[in-house]
């Protein structure tokens, strides 16, 4: 139900509100409330007489349209309330009131759904009958839904929209033709396909909670919508499949020439293409980041395809959907010369915060030397020692306590989503599996320094976050003091000894973090773990310590770490999730010696 949580309830609101921030973000910007138009400020357009371009349509689509006003891209935009076109006296105001008087011709860009066609078409011909020259693109892009199922209708419009705004925009910019940017509007739209994918349908502000409840039902866990559309129409299929599973299907709804229902534009192996990403609006940027890596390698892989550029982002929303939609734009010639080509007119300067893709052209095409990313293994020159222990049972006890750690998981886990973020039992299992593999790899060694740089490095390399960092820096300082310890001869290294090198260790952790017990952090299970070896050289005494320590958390008010600033009571219920961990390796290490 989360998805149906909103900051503002009231839609019309919400749609004012958003419009009035757009002015905002780009003080170029003017905005006529009344009529819910954002336009240029006359004082902004050097050339007013070049043709104006002009977008629009429901709201809820955010960037697209409003903020895709500006230099380089739109006129003006006209919105709608969410997901309803604007009506025909708004599109008349706009085109009548809201533009130079000296442009020379308009180009009226807009998405292939019923309402905006009629409504726009019905302030176009006003316009006309007022003697402007108007131009009507229609962005037609969508293969979700194929020949058969689209009828009379034809393709929807989706994201793909974004380029054909980006492309009219920048080709008024250069002072061409009425004609020439809607010939070259439409050589784009016949030569792009896209197609979405979303997790859910949105729920839309001032909507009744029942339609978010009703979709969890409609669309159940492990099921994705593959031609979703921006509107919550349903899709084609609905799936349980992997990310690359999605894209491969998706692509080949796009691409697959034999698909006779869908084969809308034959892209052939080697073809100049651009690649848009489009978020819906609650895809993360990290999800989107693997998404666009997916789709890339499946087009050079599959079709032969490297997109001459790969734009990436939330271009043309659906409120906060989880989705996403792809779309591909053949190059075709616009028989306009140099400038004007669509690759140079999408690559072209534009000063509205919508078109996000801010890479120049220069570093598009310039050659790269090629240079490895494959790391190369770091192998640290240790120098023996004459300490020595048992190494086989050195290895049964640190497998022990790590096996437990791991096993400990879940109650971890469990511990830190009520008083933390979550993560801290999969770090340490995570570190925990890095040690065990070394250990079951490399080979035995009587030598504890060598085996604990070893495990020293697994840790710095495996573990993150502030417990990994503690972590790495207090076994790093741990082999700094075994290596004080060592002597001339081969000295057995004593339970004792073992307790002045972490002491040491203690002290020098000291320097980066001011925890100790009494913090609720991990120092209230190492400190008495660390304090009791030292007393009786007891490595179970010790461990018991540590599950002491560990215990003591419950209740205790966080001094520091992230539980400082997570509010209720749940510090009572758990102890420190940190403690908690190590003491279980602790107690582990106890049982295997």
């Amino acid at each position: 139900m989360a998805a149906a949580k909103h900051y503002l309830d009231d839609p019309t609101n919400a749609v004012l509100s958003g419009l009035r921030g757009v002015t905002l973000t780009n003080p170029s910007l003017v905005l006529d409330e009344t009529n819910k138009i954002i336009y240029r400020h006359p004082s902004s357009v050097a050339s007013p007489q070049n043709v104006s371009v002009v977008c629009g349509g429901g709201s809820g689509h955010e960037p697209g349209f409003s903020a895709f006003v500006g230099q380089g891209a739109l006129t003006a935009c006209v919105a709608g309330t969410i997901f309803a076109s604007p009506s025909a006296q708004q599109v008349r105001a706009c085109l009548s009131q809201r533009l130079p008087e000296e442009t020379q011709g308009i180009i009226v860009v807009v998405t292939n759904y019923t309402g905006d066609v009629l409504n726009f078409g019905m302030g176009i011909e006003k316009a006309r009958a007022m003697g402007k020259k108007v131009e009507m693109v229609i962005v037609a892009d969508d293969v979700g839904v194929g020949r058969a199922k689209g009828g009379k209708v034809g393709r929807r419009g989706l994201s793909g929209t974004a380029l054909i705004v980006k492309i009219c925009g920048a080709l008024a910019e250069t002072g061409a033709s009425v004609e020439d940017c809607a010939k070259v509007g439409r050589l784009a739209v016949d030569n792009l396909v896209s197609v979405g994918a979303s997790l859910s349908r949105v729920h839309v502000p001032g909507r009744p909670l029942q339609e978010a409840k009703d979709e969890e039902e409609r669309l159940g866990p492990g099921l994705v919508e593959i031609g979703m559309g921006i509107h919550n129409e349903p899709g084609c299929e609905k799936v349980t499949t992997d990310l690359p599973g999605l894209v491969k299907t998706m692509l080949a709804q796009m691409l697959d020439p034999s698909d006779q229902d869908r084969a809308y534009v034959k892209i052939q192996k080697g073809d100049d293409t651009v690649l848009l990403v489009n978020n819906f609006g609650g895809t993360s940027n990290l999800e989107l980041s693997a998404v666009v890596t997916e789709i890339v390698g499946q087009l050079l892989s599959t079709y032969g395809l490297e997109p001459k550029r790969v734009i990436s982002g939330t271009f043309f929303g659906s409120l906060n959907g989880p989705g996403f939609i792809i779309s591909v734009l053949k190059l075709a010639d616009t028989g306009l010369g140099s400038g004007r080509s669509i690759l140079e007119l999408l690559d072209a300067p534009a000063e509205a915060t919508g078109w996000s893709a801010s890479i120049k052209t220069e570093t598009w095409e310039k050659e790269y030397d090629g240079i490895s990313t494959t790391a190369e293994d770091e192998k640290e020159d240790v120098r023996p020692t004459n300490l020595r222990v048992d190494p086989d049972l050195l290895k049964s006890a640190l497998k022990s306590g790590l096996h437990r750690l791991i096993a400990s998981e879940g109650e971890v886990t469990h511990y830190d989503t009520i008083v933390g973020d979550g993560d801290c039992g999969i770090g340490l299992k995570r570190g925990a599996e890095g040690i065990l593999k070394t250990l079951e790899d490399g080979q035995a060694t009587e030598d504890p320094l060598t085996c604990l740089t070893r495990i020293a490095g697994v840790v710095e390399a495996t573990m993150d976050g502030t417990s990994g960092a503690l972590y790495a820096i207090f076994l790093n300082s741990l082999c700094a003091n075994v290596r004080k310890l060592d002597s001339p001869s081969q000295t057995q290294l004593t339970p004792r000894m073992w307790a002045q090198a972490l002491d040491g260790s203690l002290k020098a952790l000291g320097k980066y973090t001011p925890a100790q017990p009494g913090d609720r952090t991990l120092m209230d299970a190492l400190v008495p773990f660390v304090e009791t070896l030292k007393e009786t050289g007891d490595t179970r005494k010790a461990a018991e310590a540590a599950k002491a320590g560990a215990d003591s958390t419950k209740g205790m008010k966080a001094s520091l770490g992230r539980s400082v600033y997570v509010g209720g009571e749940g510090h009572t219920e758990v102890p420190d999730p940190g403690a908690y961990g190590l003491c279980q390796f602790l107690t582990g290490l106890a049982d295997g010696l």
